[in-house]
Protein backbone atom coordinates (compact mmCIF):
# COMPACT_ATOMS: atom_id res chain seq x y z
CA UNK A 1 0.00 0.00 0.00
CA UNK A 2 1.49 3.43 -1.39
CA UNK A 3 0.34 6.54 0.53
CA UNK A 4 1.02 9.86 -0.97
CA UNK A 5 -0.40 11.69 2.19
CA UNK A 6 1.70 14.55 3.59
CA UNK A 7 4.91 13.38 1.86
CA UNK A 8 7.70 15.64 1.29
CA UNK A 9 10.47 15.60 -1.58
CA UNK A 10 14.14 16.73 -2.61
CA UNK A 11 14.08 18.61 -5.48
CA UNK A 12 12.46 17.69 -8.91
CA UNK A 13 16.06 19.11 -11.03
CA UNK A 14 19.01 16.85 -9.86
CA UNK A 15 21.98 19.00 -8.61
CA UNK A 16 24.03 20.70 -11.67
CA UNK A 17 26.60 18.22 -12.76
CA UNK A 18 29.66 17.68 -11.16
CA UNK A 19 28.83 18.09 -8.04
CA UNK A 20 30.01 16.15 -4.63
CA UNK A 21 28.35 15.05 -2.52
CA UNK A 22 29.56 16.02 0.93
CA UNK A 23 30.35 14.34 4.35
CA UNK A 24 27.43 15.42 6.05
CA UNK A 25 24.96 14.78 3.30
CA UNK A 26 26.95 11.04 2.92
CA UNK A 27 25.63 10.38 6.58
CA UNK A 28 22.37 11.63 6.28
CA UNK A 29 21.67 9.23 2.65
CA UNK A 30 23.51 6.35 4.50
CA UNK A 31 22.03 7.32 8.10
CA UNK A 32 18.87 9.21 8.58
CA UNK A 33 15.23 8.54 8.23
CA UNK A 34 13.41 11.64 7.88
CA UNK A 35 9.69 12.46 8.78
CA UNK A 36 6.62 12.23 6.10
CA UNK A 37 9.29 11.84 3.48
CA UNK A 38 9.98 9.93 0.66
CA UNK A 39 13.59 8.30 1.24
CA UNK A 40 14.60 7.01 -2.17
CA UNK A 41 15.40 10.41 -3.94
CA UNK A 42 18.15 11.13 -1.21
CA UNK A 43 19.86 8.15 -2.69
CA UNK A 44 20.46 9.73 -5.60
CA UNK A 45 20.29 13.44 -5.00
CA UNK A 46 22.25 15.21 -1.48
CA UNK A 47 19.64 16.27 0.92
CA UNK A 48 19.42 20.01 1.72
CA UNK A 49 20.90 20.97 4.78
CA UNK A 50 19.66 23.96 6.82
CA UNK A 51 23.31 25.62 8.40
CA UNK A 52 21.69 28.21 10.71
CA UNK A 53 19.19 30.92 10.99
CA UNK A 54 18.37 34.48 12.04
CA UNK A 55 15.20 36.37 12.55
CA UNK A 56 12.81 35.26 9.92
CA UNK A 57 15.59 33.93 7.42
CA UNK A 58 16.99 29.88 7.08
CA UNK A 59 20.34 29.71 5.85
CA UNK A 60 21.15 26.49 4.16
CA UNK A 61 24.45 24.76 3.35
CA UNK A 62 25.10 25.97 0.18
CA UNK A 63 24.46 29.42 1.34
CA UNK A 64 20.73 29.96 0.11
CA UNK A 65 18.89 32.56 1.80
CA UNK A 66 15.49 31.38 2.08
CA UNK A 67 12.31 33.14 4.26
CA UNK A 68 11.23 31.11 6.58
CA UNK A 69 7.36 31.41 5.44
CA UNK A 70 6.10 28.44 7.92
CA UNK A 71 7.88 29.33 10.98
CA UNK A 72 9.65 25.87 10.97
CA UNK A 73 6.74 23.81 11.34
CA UNK A 74 4.14 26.68 13.10
CA UNK A 75 6.31 26.69 15.60
CA UNK A 76 9.08 29.38 15.56
CA UNK A 77 6.69 32.17 17.09
CA UNK A 78 9.60 34.72 18.38
CA UNK A 79 11.97 34.43 15.01
CA UNK A 80 15.13 32.49 15.05
CA UNK A 81 18.43 33.11 16.79
CA UNK A 82 17.12 34.95 20.12
CA UNK A 83 20.25 34.07 22.42
CA UNK A 84 17.93 34.84 25.29
CA UNK A 85 16.50 31.78 24.38
CA UNK A 86 19.58 30.08 24.20
CA UNK A 87 20.61 31.44 27.41
CA UNK A 88 18.01 30.16 29.08
CA UNK A 89 18.45 26.93 28.14
CA UNK A 90 21.71 26.73 28.96
CA UNK A 91 21.55 28.49 32.63
CA UNK A 92 18.99 26.40 33.22
CA UNK A 93 20.91 23.01 31.94
CA UNK A 94 23.18 24.34 34.50
CA UNK A 95 21.21 24.02 37.58
CA UNK A 96 18.93 21.52 36.71
CA UNK A 97 19.30 19.62 33.56
CA UNK A 98 16.62 17.01 33.95
CA UNK A 99 14.05 15.54 36.39
CA UNK A 100 10.60 13.83 36.12
CA UNK A 101 7.71 15.60 36.80
CA UNK A 102 6.53 12.29 38.39
CA UNK A 103 5.49 12.91 42.12
CA UNK A 104 8.10 15.46 42.73
CA UNK A 105 8.10 19.24 40.22
CA UNK A 106 10.76 21.65 40.10
CA UNK A 107 10.78 25.32 39.88
CA UNK A 108 10.41 26.18 36.16
CA UNK A 109 7.63 23.17 35.45
CA UNK A 110 5.65 24.82 38.44
CA UNK A 111 6.29 28.64 37.38
CA UNK A 112 4.97 27.72 33.69
CA UNK A 113 1.97 25.92 34.68
CA UNK A 114 0.79 29.01 37.10
CA UNK A 115 1.77 31.01 33.62
CA UNK A 116 0.08 29.30 31.23
CA UNK A 117 -3.19 28.95 33.47
CA UNK A 118 -3.67 33.30 34.13
CA UNK A 119 -3.64 32.55 30.17
CA UNK A 120 -6.24 30.03 29.43
CA UNK A 121 -9.99 31.03 29.95
CA UNK A 122 -12.14 30.37 32.89
CA UNK A 123 -11.31 27.73 35.20
CA UNK A 124 -8.66 25.87 33.26
CA UNK A 125 -6.23 25.98 35.70
CA UNK A 126 -4.26 22.50 35.40
CA UNK A 127 -1.81 21.59 33.02
CA UNK A 128 -0.21 18.37 32.27
CA UNK A 129 2.95 18.08 30.50
CA UNK A 130 3.86 16.19 27.54
CA UNK A 131 7.07 16.11 24.95
CA UNK A 132 4.92 17.92 22.28
CA UNK A 133 1.01 18.25 20.68
CA UNK A 134 0.39 14.67 19.74
CA UNK A 135 1.21 13.46 23.24
CA UNK A 136 -1.19 16.13 24.16
CA UNK A 137 -4.17 15.02 22.16
CA UNK A 138 -3.77 11.13 23.10
CA UNK A 139 -3.32 12.96 27.13
CA UNK A 140 -6.84 14.65 26.63
CA UNK A 141 -8.46 11.37 25.06
CA UNK A 142 -7.42 9.14 28.13
CA UNK A 143 -8.25 11.77 30.24
CA UNK A 144 -11.36 12.29 29.06
CA UNK A 145 -12.20 8.44 28.83
CA UNK A 146 -10.63 8.30 33.07
CA UNK A 147 -12.89 11.22 34.25
CA UNK A 148 -16.37 9.75 32.70
CA UNK A 149 -15.38 6.39 34.55
CA UNK A 150 -14.23 8.17 37.54
CA UNK A 151 -18.03 10.10 37.39
CA UNK A 152 -20.03 6.94 36.76
CA UNK A 153 -20.43 7.06 33.16
CA UNK A 154 -17.78 4.35 31.71
CA UNK A 155 -19.60 3.85 28.46
CA UNK A 156 -18.44 7.04 27.37
CA UNK A 157 -14.93 6.83 25.48
CA UNK A 158 -15.67 7.86 21.51
CA UNK A 159 -14.42 11.47 20.39
CA UNK A 160 -15.77 12.78 17.76
CA UNK A 161 -13.22 14.80 15.34
CA UNK A 162 -14.00 16.65 11.67
CA UNK A 163 -13.31 15.19 8.46
CA UNK A 164 -9.89 15.49 6.62
CA UNK A 165 -8.75 17.11 10.43
CA UNK A 166 -5.47 16.25 11.86
CA UNK A 167 -4.36 15.60 15.61
CA UNK A 168 -1.39 13.51 15.70
CA UNK A 169 0.62 10.46 14.61
CA UNK A 170 0.23 8.41 18.06
CA UNK A 171 -2.43 5.69 18.14
CA UNK A 172 -4.95 7.47 19.77
CA UNK A 173 -4.43 11.00 18.21
CA UNK A 174 -4.74 8.86 15.05
CA UNK A 175 -7.62 7.46 15.49
CA UNK A 176 -8.98 10.86 15.90
CA UNK A 177 -7.26 11.94 12.78
CA UNK A 178 -9.99 12.11 9.92
CA UNK A 179 -7.21 11.52 6.97
CA UNK A 180 -7.84 8.24 6.02
CA UNK A 181 -4.46 8.31 3.84
CA UNK A 182 -2.52 8.81 6.93
CA UNK A 183 -3.92 5.77 8.87
CA UNK A 184 -4.07 2.81 6.20
CA UNK A 185 -0.58 1.93 6.83
CA UNK A 186 -1.20 1.61 10.63
CA UNK A 187 -4.41 0.58 10.91
CA UNK A 188 -6.21 -1.35 12.82
CA UNK A 189 -6.26 1.78 15.67
CA UNK A 190 -7.51 2.22 18.44
CA UNK A 191 -11.42 2.29 18.10
CA UNK A 192 -14.04 5.08 19.33
CA UNK A 193 -12.89 7.75 16.67
CA UNK A 194 -15.31 9.46 14.71
CA UNK A 195 -16.05 12.10 12.01
CA UNK A 196 -18.39 15.11 11.80
CA UNK A 197 -18.25 17.46 8.62
CA UNK A 198 -15.81 20.27 8.50
CA UNK A 199 -15.91 24.25 8.20
CA UNK A 200 -14.52 24.24 4.55
CA UNK A 201 -16.46 27.04 3.10
CA UNK A 202 -14.65 26.95 -0.08
CA UNK A 203 -16.45 23.86 -0.73
CA UNK A 204 -20.22 23.63 1.72
CA UNK A 205 -22.15 20.96 0.64
CA UNK A 206 -24.91 23.22 2.01
CA UNK A 207 -25.97 26.69 2.65
CA UNK A 208 -22.57 27.84 0.30
CA UNK A 209 -24.28 31.46 0.02
CA UNK A 210 -24.47 32.23 4.14
CA UNK A 211 -21.46 31.69 6.44
CA UNK A 212 -23.77 32.09 9.08
CA UNK A 213 -26.22 29.17 8.33
CA UNK A 214 -23.42 27.03 6.90
CA UNK A 215 -21.44 27.06 10.04
CA UNK A 216 -24.38 26.11 12.33
CA UNK A 217 -25.68 23.64 9.82
CA UNK A 218 -21.52 22.39 10.24
CA UNK A 219 -21.94 22.78 14.24
CA UNK A 220 -25.52 20.54 13.94
CA UNK A 221 -23.39 17.81 11.99
CA UNK A 222 -21.53 17.32 15.55
CA UNK A 223 -24.59 16.97 17.47
CA UNK A 224 -25.64 14.29 14.73
CA UNK A 225 -22.96 12.23 15.20
CA UNK A 226 -23.07 12.06 19.00
CA UNK A 227 -26.64 11.03 18.49
CA UNK A 228 -25.97 8.92 15.81
CA UNK A 229 -22.97 6.97 18.35
CA UNK A 230 -25.39 7.16 21.35
CA UNK A 231 -24.87 10.35 23.92
CA UNK A 232 -24.00 7.53 26.47
CA UNK A 233 -20.75 6.47 24.70
CA UNK A 234 -19.14 10.00 23.64
CA UNK A 235 -16.72 11.01 25.91
CA UNK A 236 -15.31 14.16 23.57
CA UNK A 237 -15.03 16.37 21.08
CA UNK A 238 -12.14 17.32 19.44
CA UNK A 239 -11.68 20.63 17.37
CA UNK A 240 -9.14 23.06 16.13
CA UNK A 241 -9.91 26.47 16.05
CA UNK A 242 -8.72 27.07 12.57
CA UNK A 243 -8.18 23.62 11.04
CA UNK A 244 -4.96 22.62 9.52
CA UNK A 245 -5.27 19.85 7.28
CA UNK A 246 -7.28 21.57 4.29
CA UNK A 247 -5.87 24.52 4.46
CA UNK A 248 -6.97 26.91 7.19
CA UNK A 249 -10.18 26.21 7.54
CA UNK A 250 -11.89 29.07 9.88
CA UNK A 251 -14.51 28.78 12.03
CA UNK A 252 -17.55 30.50 11.16
CA UNK A 253 -19.59 33.15 12.88
CA UNK A 254 -21.52 31.16 15.69
CA UNK A 255 -19.99 27.85 15.23
CA UNK A 256 -18.11 27.15 18.24
CA UNK A 257 -20.79 28.84 20.25
CA UNK A 258 -23.41 26.15 18.78
CA UNK A 259 -20.56 23.67 19.66
CA UNK A 260 -20.37 24.16 23.18
CA UNK A 261 -23.94 24.28 23.44
CA UNK A 262 -24.30 20.50 21.88
CA UNK A 263 -21.50 19.45 24.47
CA UNK A 264 -23.27 21.04 27.16
CA UNK A 265 -26.57 19.14 26.17
CA UNK A 266 -24.97 15.66 26.05
CA UNK A 267 -22.07 15.92 28.90
CA UNK A 268 -19.55 15.45 26.24
CA UNK A 269 -15.90 17.79 26.61
CA UNK A 270 -15.22 20.01 24.09
CA UNK A 271 -11.01 19.59 23.61
CA UNK A 272 -9.79 22.83 21.48
CA UNK A 273 -6.63 21.35 20.21
CA UNK A 274 -4.51 24.57 19.55
CA UNK A 275 -1.10 22.56 18.80
CA UNK A 276 -0.79 24.85 15.63
CA UNK A 277 -3.15 27.76 16.68
CA UNK A 278 -1.98 28.99 20.70
CA UNK A 279 0.55 31.26 21.16
CA UNK A 280 0.22 34.11 18.94
CA UNK A 281 -0.89 32.27 15.70
CA UNK A 282 -4.00 34.35 15.53
CA UNK A 283 -3.03 37.06 18.24
CA UNK A 284 -3.99 35.55 21.07
CA UNK A 285 -2.44 33.11 23.84
CA UNK A 286 -5.41 30.49 23.40
CA UNK A 287 -7.17 31.03 19.76
CA UNK A 288 -10.58 29.89 21.81
CA UNK A 289 -10.21 33.04 23.83
CA UNK A 290 -10.12 34.84 19.90
CA UNK A 291 -13.14 32.43 18.46
CA UNK A 292 -15.11 33.09 21.39
CA UNK A 293 -15.67 30.27 23.75
CA UNK A 294 -14.16 27.99 26.60
CA UNK A 295 -13.29 24.72 26.23
CA UNK A 296 -12.79 22.14 28.62
CA UNK A 297 -9.45 21.18 27.66
CA UNK A 298 -6.74 22.54 25.75
CA UNK A 299 -3.94 20.66 24.06
CA UNK A 300 -1.28 23.03 23.07
CA UNK A 301 3.02 22.91 22.27
CA UNK A 302 4.83 24.25 19.28
CA UNK A 303 4.68 27.88 20.12
CA UNK A 304 5.13 27.44 23.49
CA UNK A 305 8.68 27.91 23.38
CA UNK A 306 9.30 29.10 19.79
CA UNK A 307 10.61 25.59 19.42
CA UNK A 308 13.96 26.58 21.21
CA UNK A 309 12.85 23.62 23.27
CA UNK A 310 10.40 20.22 23.02
CA UNK A 311 7.29 20.68 25.31
CA UNK A 312 3.78 20.59 25.11
CA UNK A 313 0.54 20.44 27.20
CA UNK A 314 -2.86 19.30 28.16
CA UNK A 315 -4.93 22.06 30.32
CA UNK A 316 -7.70 20.97 31.77
CA UNK A 317 -10.52 22.40 33.89
CA UNK A 318 -11.51 22.34 37.27
CA UNK A 319 -14.61 20.14 36.15
CA UNK A 320 -12.25 17.62 34.64
CA UNK A 321 -9.60 17.58 37.54
CA UNK A 322 -11.89 17.43 40.49
CA UNK A 323 -12.24 13.58 40.62
CA UNK A 324 -8.21 13.18 40.49
CA UNK A 325 -7.96 15.39 43.90
CA UNK A 326 -10.06 12.63 45.76
CA UNK A 327 -8.70 9.74 47.67
CA UNK A 328 -6.15 7.23 46.00
CA UNK A 329 -7.66 8.21 42.28
CA UNK A 330 -4.72 9.41 39.79
CA UNK A 331 -4.07 9.46 36.04
CA UNK A 332 -1.76 6.39 35.62
CA UNK A 333 -0.16 7.94 32.24
CA UNK A 334 3.13 10.34 31.52
CA UNK A 335 5.87 11.20 29.81
CA UNK A 336 9.87 11.12 30.32
CA UNK A 337 10.03 14.49 29.37
CA UNK A 338 7.16 15.58 29.81
CA UNK A 339 7.55 18.98 31.51
CA UNK A 340 11.52 18.71 30.95
CA UNK A 341 12.85 21.87 32.94
CA UNK A 342 15.15 22.89 30.19
CA UNK A 343 12.16 23.13 27.96
CA UNK A 344 10.22 24.71 30.69
CA UNK A 345 13.04 27.16 31.52
CA UNK A 346 12.75 28.15 27.92
CA UNK A 347 9.47 28.71 27.35
CA UNK A 348 8.83 30.95 30.37
CA UNK A 349 11.87 33.16 28.79
CA UNK A 350 9.81 32.78 25.38
CA UNK A 351 6.28 34.10 26.62
CA UNK A 352 7.98 37.51 28.79
CA UNK A 353 9.50 37.88 24.60
CA UNK A 354 5.36 37.97 23.56
CA UNK A 355 4.90 40.13 26.47
CA UNK A 356 7.73 42.99 26.68
CA UNK A 357 7.20 43.03 21.99
CA UNK A 358 3.75 42.57 22.23
CA UNK A 359 3.70 39.89 20.01
CA UNK A 360 -0.37 39.24 20.09
CA UNK A 361 -1.04 42.27 18.97
CA UNK A 362 1.39 42.69 16.50
CA UNK A 363 -0.19 39.93 14.81
CA UNK A 364 -3.91 41.30 15.28
CA UNK A 365 -2.60 44.73 13.87
CA UNK A 366 -1.11 43.15 11.05
CA UNK A 367 -3.13 39.94 9.75
CA UNK A 368 -5.70 42.28 7.40
CA UNK A 369 -2.69 43.11 5.77
CA UNK A 370 -1.01 39.52 5.59
CA UNK A 371 -4.48 38.49 4.19
CA UNK A 372 -4.94 41.34 1.66
CA UNK A 373 -1.47 40.90 0.34
CA UNK A 374 -2.00 37.13 -0.08
CA UNK A 375 -5.26 37.76 -1.54
CA UNK A 376 -3.49 39.46 -4.79
CA UNK A 377 -2.70 35.54 -5.83
CA UNK A 378 -6.57 35.43 -6.84
CA UNK A 379 -5.80 36.79 -10.02
CA UNK A 380 -3.60 33.89 -10.93
CA UNK A 381 -5.29 31.29 -12.84
CA UNK A 382 -4.06 28.63 -10.49
CA UNK A 383 -5.76 29.92 -7.00
CA UNK A 384 -9.01 29.46 -6.35
CA UNK A 385 -9.19 30.73 -2.44
CA UNK A 386 -6.81 32.75 0.11
CA UNK A 387 -8.43 32.13 3.35
CA UNK A 388 -7.31 31.93 7.19
CA UNK A 389 -6.70 34.49 9.93
CA UNK A 390 -3.63 35.70 12.21
CA UNK A 391 -0.32 34.55 11.13
CA UNK A 392 -2.03 31.18 9.49
CA UNK A 393 -2.97 31.06 5.80
CA UNK A 394 -4.05 28.66 3.14
CA UNK A 395 -3.87 29.20 -0.78
CA UNK A 396 -6.08 26.39 -2.05
CA UNK A 397 -5.12 25.45 -5.75
CA UNK A 398 -7.72 24.57 -8.47
CA UNK A 399 -7.32 23.25 -12.07
CA UNK A 400 -10.30 25.88 -12.84
CA UNK A 401 -11.26 28.90 -10.85
CA UNK A 402 -15.14 28.49 -12.68
CA UNK A 403 -15.95 25.28 -11.10
CA UNK A 404 -13.49 25.13 -8.75
CA UNK A 405 -12.34 21.48 -9.99
CA UNK A 406 -9.37 20.19 -8.16
CA UNK A 407 -6.35 18.78 -9.81
CA UNK A 408 -6.19 14.82 -10.54
CA UNK A 409 -3.49 12.48 -8.89
CA UNK A 410 -1.34 12.89 -11.91
CA UNK A 411 -1.19 16.53 -11.49
CA UNK A 412 -1.09 16.92 -7.32
CA UNK A 413 2.12 14.15 -7.77
CA UNK A 414 3.66 16.86 -10.77
CA UNK A 415 2.62 19.97 -8.03
CA UNK A 416 2.38 19.30 -4.63
CA UNK A 417 5.06 16.29 -4.55
CA UNK A 418 7.50 17.09 -7.25
CA UNK A 419 7.49 20.22 -8.04
CA UNK A 420 6.10 23.36 -5.69
CA UNK A 421 8.45 22.06 -2.28
CA UNK A 422 11.75 22.41 -3.86
CA UNK A 423 10.75 25.16 -6.82
CA UNK A 424 9.44 27.28 -3.48
CA UNK A 425 12.70 26.81 -1.42
CA UNK A 426 14.87 27.49 -4.37
CA UNK A 427 13.31 30.42 -5.19
CA UNK A 428 13.49 31.41 -1.49
CA UNK A 429 10.61 30.23 0.63
CA UNK A 430 10.00 27.79 2.95
CA UNK A 431 6.47 27.19 3.33
CA UNK A 432 4.09 23.83 2.95
CA UNK A 433 2.51 22.18 -0.30
CA UNK A 434 0.18 20.05 0.84
CA UNK A 435 -2.74 17.72 -0.52
CA UNK A 436 -4.25 15.61 2.16
CA UNK A 437 -7.57 17.04 0.81
CA UNK A 438 -7.19 19.23 -1.59
CA UNK A 439 -4.16 20.73 -3.00
CA UNK A 440 -2.72 23.90 -0.75
CA UNK A 441 -0.15 25.79 -0.22
CA UNK A 442 0.44 27.20 3.39
CA UNK A 443 1.63 29.89 4.74
CA UNK A 444 2.74 30.69 8.93
CA UNK A 445 5.59 33.20 8.99
CA UNK A 446 7.42 34.08 12.35
CA UNK A 447 4.99 36.42 14.30
CA UNK A 448 8.04 38.90 14.08
CA UNK A 449 7.05 38.70 10.14
CA UNK A 450 5.65 42.31 8.99
CA UNK A 451 4.57 44.17 5.74
CA UNK A 452 7.93 43.46 3.68
CA UNK A 453 7.90 39.72 4.55
CA UNK A 454 4.29 39.70 3.45
CA UNK A 455 5.32 41.16 0.00
CA UNK A 456 8.25 38.94 -0.72
CA UNK A 457 6.41 35.62 0.31
CA UNK A 458 3.43 37.28 -2.34
CA UNK A 459 6.02 37.71 -4.94
CA UNK A 460 7.93 34.20 -4.33
CA UNK A 461 4.79 32.61 -4.37
CA UNK A 462 3.59 34.33 -7.30
CA UNK A 463 6.32 33.69 -9.70
CA UNK A 464 6.78 29.78 -8.67
CA UNK A 465 2.29 29.57 -9.09
CA UNK A 466 2.73 31.26 -12.80
CA UNK A 467 5.80 28.47 -13.41
CA UNK A 468 3.52 25.65 -11.74
CA UNK A 469 0.65 26.61 -14.10
CA UNK A 470 2.61 26.30 -16.94
CA UNK A 471 3.24 22.40 -16.04
CA UNK A 472 -0.26 21.55 -15.64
Amino acid sequence: MTTTANVQTEPVSAPAAGVNWTPLQEAGRDHLWMHFSRMAPFQEKPMRVIDHAEGVYLYDDRGQKILDGLSGLFVVQAGHGREELANAAAEQAKKLAYFPAWGIANEPVIQLSERLASYAPGSLNRVFFTSGGGEAVESAWKVAKQYFKLTGKPMKHKVISRMSAYHGTTQGALAITGLPAMKQAFEPLTPGGFRAANTDFYRAPEHGDDLVDFGLWAANRIEEAILQEGPETVAAVVLEPVQNSGGCFTPPPGYFQRVREICDRYDVLLVSDEVICAFGRHGTMFACEKFGYEPDIITCAKGMSSGYGPIGAMIANERVMEPFLQGTNFFPHGYTFGGHPVSAAVSLANLDIFEREGLNQRVLDNEQAFGDTLRKLLDLPIVGDVRGDGYFWGIELVRDKGTKETFDAAARELLIKQFLPNALMDNGLYCRPDDRVNPVIQVAPPLISGQAEFDEMEQILRGTLQDAWALV
